[in-house]
């Protein structure tokens, strides 16, 4: 082994065949020593001092050359500190989730590795964002549970099992939370993954092998199935900007991976939006503006027209919205549908955690039911639920499980239940086929129809000179959009020659009662056929209406009506 002076970019540690640079940031008035450890071993082999050097400010760095890397784990002491390296890519000793390292011990390291992965010629899918439909799912939770019934459970390799599943519900893009070094917390379960962590690292509790080559496998496995990956990167509020944006080029780079979900309140996504390294990539966020109007209409609240007239229309264009009415920050579709209130006991909060307005309805019953009447409504209460999501002009993310009426039994806040309430019960995919099905045809007609998801927000104008503007808003008689504060339907016409599709009229009766449809007058020779609604589901073979001039739809219910 040659001692080098090294390089002071990148920060962190660069394996490059036979040689490795370190770079660390440390004050200029301490004294810094990069500490060697073999693997296995309590204490360090070699404690190699990094001096100051004035031109690079507050950086120490050296190169070692003929040195075995792969044999050695590494810290850094500064003063009287030992830490590890806040950008190191791989970490010892984290391997158990949730078991709590002591300091003192100091088991906790950085992992030197050679980045000689074989990405097999990956390419991105770069799906247009009117085109993504996204799923947002826990790795660990979507397949921990004994029903998933894969082989490395709670693994990037288990959610790769998984993989031929989503591509059969008709999914394109993957939202992960946390898939980073977060560190455990000594009061609670950290089962979301929020808090302070090692944001370089992948979770090595979250692979079967090395978590390194697993979560490239995964991002590798998922590309060839055309499925977008999205990691969530909530950094916290104290973490520098030039670290944050190295964080991403480095997940970009040597994890291939297609986006981002960032807190706007902590990093400006503007300013990612300015790297021309991170350019083309998806930079999301989350807004609650969609979930919250969506829950009001779904559960029948007066006065919601209006906003949802919005929401229906807004595209994510720049700001990287898109479009939920369930995440993991609140309840499942199904407790929404099947309680009024947080059920959160099981926290140790005394049910104070969480979100207190959650916009639900228990249709009648509060939790498990067999009364048909409430069941029934249930039913019909999720599949309007997915109407509205997937229906929008928007991007939809579905959370996964909620196609087979995933519960957490009325826990709103399961950030620390790493147990059955947290995650994914596949058993009910087997009581739910119907759901499932519905859902898998609701997307497949999405996809198959470019007037349900357009590139540009539609203005409500002519904008091909056709005679009909791009979309227009109907109630009870054609051409009105409903101004009274009781009304909870609404008609949405959508012109389909503005994207070259059939045209496309939408029906939401939110109310108790049914409602009469003013249907627009199409074209000659055209007719309004209908291809799905909220109790048939989506028909096999659309029919036509007898009556073109108006439908009748039911209490609490969703059609889509294609012109043709």
């Amino acid at each position: 082994m040659t001692k080098k002076e090294g390089k002071p970019w990148p920060l962190g540690a660069e394996v490059k065949e036979n040689r490795v640079n370190f770079a660390v940031e440390a004050p200029p008035e301490k004294t810094c020593e990069l500490l060697l450890y073999k693997k296995g071993e309590k204490d360090p082999e070699l404690c190699i001092d990094m001096p100051r050097n004035e031109e690079t400010g507050a950086v120490r760095f050296l190169s070692l050359e003929d040195f075995p890397a792969r044999e050695y784990e590494y810290s850094y002491r500064v003063g009287e500190e030992i830490f590890v390296d806040p950008y190191a890519g791989k970490l010892s000793g984290t391997e158990k989730f949730h078991e709590i390292k002591t300091d003192e011990e100091h088991q906790v390291r950085g992992v030197l590795y050679v980045d000689d992965y074989d990405w097999e010629g990956d390419k991105r899918p770069c799906i247009p964002m009117h085109r993504v439909v996204a799923y947002s799912l826990h790795v660990r939770g979507f397949t921990k549970h004994s029903s998933s019934r894969v082989k490395n459970k709670g693994t990037f390799a288990g959610l790769v099992e998984k993989i031929p599943y989503m591509v059969e519900l008709g999914i394109n893009q993957i939202q992960c939370m946390p898939v980073y070094e977060f560190e455990p917390s000594s009061k609670y379960v950290n089962y979301w993954g929020y808090g302070p962590g090692y944001y370089f690292a992948p979770k090595a509790a979250y692979a079967a092998g090395d978590p390194v080559t697993e979560l490239k496998d995964m991002v590798k496995a998922c590309h060839r199935a055309g499925i977008e990956v999205v990691l969530e990167m909530p950094f916290e509020g104290n973490t520098p900007r030039i670290y944050m944006e190295a964080c991403l080029r480095h997940y970009m780079l040597e994890y291939h991976v297609d986006g981002f979900i960032l807190n706007p309140d902590v990093m400006p996504v503007e300013g990612v939006y300015s790297d021309p390294m991170l350019r083309g990539l998806k930079l999301l966020k989350h807004q609650t503006g969609f979930q919250n109007v969506m829950r009001r209409f779904l559960k029948g609240d007066e006065g919601m027209v209006g906003d949802v007239i919005y929401w229906l229309r807004r595209q994510a264009g720049a700001e990287g919205y898109y479009n939920y009415i369930a995440n993991q920050n609140g309840f499942t579709l199904n407790d929404l549908v099947s309680y009024d209130a947080k059920h959160n006991e099981a926290n140790g909060e005394n049910n104070q955690d969480g979100p207190d307005y959650n916009y639900s309805w228990n249709c009648g019953a509060e939790g498990p039911s067999r009364k048909k009447a409430v069941m029934a409504l249930r039913e019909g209460q999720r599949r309007n639920a997915f109407f509205l999501v997937l229906l929008a002009q928007g991007t939809p993310c579905i959370l996964a499980g909620d196609e087979f009426a995933n519960t957490q039994k009325g826990n709103n806040n399961a950030y620390c239940q790493d147990n059955p309430t947290g995650w994914l019960d596949w058993s009910r995919l087997e009581r739910e086929k119907k759901l499932f099905s519905f859902v898998k045809a609701l997307i497949a007609l999405r996809k198959a129809h470019p007037v349900l998801s357009q590139e540009k927000e539609l203005l409500g104008m002519d904008q091909i000179s056709c005679g009909v503007p791009d979309v227009s808003y109907h109630g009870t008689c054609a051409w009105q959009t409903p101004a009274e504060v009781s009304s909870r339907q609404l008609g949405v016409y959508y012109c389909g020659r503005m994207a070259g599709d059939e045209d496309c009229f939408v029906a939401y009766n939110m109310h108790w009662l049914e409602h009469e449809f003013a249907l627009p007058a199409l074209p000659k020779g055209k007719k309004w056929y209908l291809a799905a609604d909220t109790k048939e589901g989506l028909l096999d073979k659309e029919k036509p209406l007898d009556c073109q001039r108006e439908a009748i739809l039911k209490d609490r219910t969703i059609a889509v009506f294609l012109g043709r």
